[in-house]
């Protein structure tokens, strides 16, 4: 089936774009860039989200310490971010494309206003015809402070800019029902929304030189699929994986998208670490919440103010077990949330339009 996308977020991979010895493959950028400038010559806006500075690293530096340690990546990132800009800068100019740099740290995306200057600013290279290149700065973000893998920032990236697809290249095919290595194992070509069970067959090992595994694809993937945005994970070492991907000839592990959601349910979808306030719902409220109906959670529906939180903060929505519901943002601050506390006909405490269930 061939697909209509007009805008797209691509994720490349450390494996699709390192060699086995851990240098990086030069020749795979090339043929990628080709295809990535086919699309954009056809009229599609392109975004790439790139792996692959540490890797670039690697290839100009020889280094004592541990290659995994948090300084040998800072040392290694430091010095392969520019070799790997500077390869994309001459590839894309071969096809007389502009290509820019856009390093992210997840403190960047703390806040509505902080997220809304990332979206202004890969909006205004897109109306200009620029490619941009999106990559975690990995020279400042240690432990805490990452992202689990450039998986999680192609999401948050793609529900940002409201793309019309996520296509995350690694080095299968997709997502399988068993392991790849085995014979009989086949890859799952259709995940409809809410399908349960599949990360029971997903091999927990790592996709080689990049931090995360099958297991985070299929979480986020299923994530932005919730939010309206189809995702594919295809195989970045095929021959024209990309072209063909879009004219529906190459398998590849497709996520149906549900119906779309607004730009700032997107934002709220992504923000559980930037949360302030904790509230406890009582049983009512949580069933009400998770039924798929527009339910806002009124003071009624609360146990307890757990945290303190402002009026516009996002607040996270647990259970009386403490497991976490939802997400979203306060129509007013813990003090007068305490003070409704279990009361009825009183003002929504999240309204339903700034509310989104993590818990299916």
């Amino acid at each position: 089936m061939k697909n209509s996308y007009h805008k797209v977020v691509v994720k490349i991979g450390s494996n699709v774009l390192s060699r086995e010895d851990g240098l990086p493959d030069v020749q795979r950028m090339e043929h990628l860039v080709a295809q990535l400038s086919a699309l954009k010559k056809q009229g599609m806006e392109v975004v790439v989200v790139s792996s692959g500075a540490v890797a670039a690293g690697r290839s100009l530096i020889k280094i004592q310490e541990k290659q995994n340690t948090v300084a040998a990546r800072q040392l290694l990132a430091s010095i392969g971010q520019i070799q790997l800009i500077n390869t994309y800068l001459q590839l894309f100019g071969k096809h007389d494309l502009l290509c820019s740099q856009v390093l992210v740290t997840k403190e960047d995306f703390r806040d509505r206003m902080h997220y809304l200057n990332i979206k202004n600013c890969l909006d205004i290279l897109l109306k200009h015809q620029v490619i941009p290149v999106v990559n975690e700065n990995d020279v400042v973000s240690v432990t805490e402070l990452m992202f689990t893998d450039n998986d999680e920032l192609a999401g948050l990236i793609a529900s940002m800019l409201n793309a019309d697809a996520l296509i995350i290249l690694s080095n299968v095919d997709g997502i399988y029902n068993g392991d790849p290595k085995l014979e009989g194992s086949k890859v799952v070509e259709v995940i409809e929304p809410g399908a349960n069970q599949l990360a029971s067959f997903i091999t927990k090992a790592k996709s080689g030189f990049g931090r995360g595994g099958m297991v985070t694809k299929l979480s986020m993937a299923q994530k932005i699929a919730k939010l309206g945005i189809p995702v594919h994970i295809a195989n970045g070492t095929r021959e024209n994986v990309l072209t063909d991907l879009l004219a529906g000839k190459v398998i590849n592990t497709h996520f149906i998208a549900e119906k779309n959601t607004s730009g700032k349910k997107k934002w709220i979808a992504h923000s559980e670490n930037s949360a302030t306030g904790v509230v406890k719902l009582n049983a009512g409220a949580k069933e009400a919440l998770l039924s798929g109906k527009a339910s806002s959670l009124l003071p009624v529906g609360l146990l307890a103010v757990t945290s303190e939180f402002a009026k516009g903060d996002i607040i996270k929505l647990v259970g009386a077990d403490d497991e976490l519901i939802g997400l979203g943002i306060a129509e007013y601050g813990a003090d007068k949330a305490r003070e409704r506390l279990g009361e009825k006909g009183q003002k929504p405490l999240v309204h339903y339009n700034y509310f989104y269930a993590v818990k299916n």
